[in-house]
């Protein structure tokens, strides 16, 4: 099968926020590893939820654990849901590929949104998150498990998906004082999702 355009993404994702928001699996899957991510961060520390979507479950989650959240996505229709849902909150429109704050995090989460970006932007993404982390500053994005891109959906539509090798990312992540701390595979007690975490040098 022919990759999906990776530049319809964010058209699908405005087109069927509600939709999309209606289905997410709120059974938390992810807690194993939300778990083992915040085990990393200060008590209260500040997190990025890049690609928050909605915020449910993964930003509501962490404002749950006492985070200091940071919802950020290109979706308007989707931070639309998550501004109705926690309106004090600090969403911002934003795009990873662009990304340039001056807040520094302790945390930068990337589920299920990372890998949505091309094999070369994803190449041009991960410095540009390791600069957006404090020191000894922890990452986890989901990425495939191995290189290569694939075809997902969307309430039906198509949507891209792409994947660096371990390898690759462990390359990139060292040269951007950042070391590669765990990686998973298609892990079965998490929906086969693929995990990496990786932490900043302090």
């Amino acid at each position: 099968m022919t990759p999906a355009d990776p530049s319809t993404t964010q058209a699908v994702y405005d087109r069927h926020a509600t939709g999309y928001d209606a289905r997410r699996s709120r059974a938390l899957f992810e807690a194993r590893w939300l778990r083992r991510f915040a085990s990393a961060l200060p008590q209260g520390g500040h997190v990025l939820d890049l690609g928050c979507g909605s915020g449910r479950p993964i930003a509501g989650w962490l404002i749950g654990e006492g985070y200091r959240l940071t919802g950020a996505d290109f979706s308007e229709p989707m931070l639309s849901l998550a501004r109705a849902r926690w309106p004090e909150g600090d969403w911002r429109l934003a795009d990873m590929r662009t990304l340039d704050v001056p807040d520094r995090f302790d945390g930068i989460i990337g589920w299920n949104s990372f890998f949505h970006l091309t094999q070369d932007e994803q190449r041009a993404c991960l410095p540009r998150l390791a600069r957006h982390l404090k020191p000894d500053g922890v990452l986890m994005v989901t990425v495939g498990p191995k290189a290569g891109e694939v075809t997902g959906t969307v309430e039906g539509d198509a949507v891209f998906h792409a994947s660096l090798s371990p390898a690759e990312y462990a390359t990139i992540l060292e040269a951007n004082a950042m070391r590669l701390t765990a990686f998973i595979a298609e892990d079965p007690d998490c929906d086969y999702h693929s995990i990496l975490i990786a932490r900043r040098g302090t």
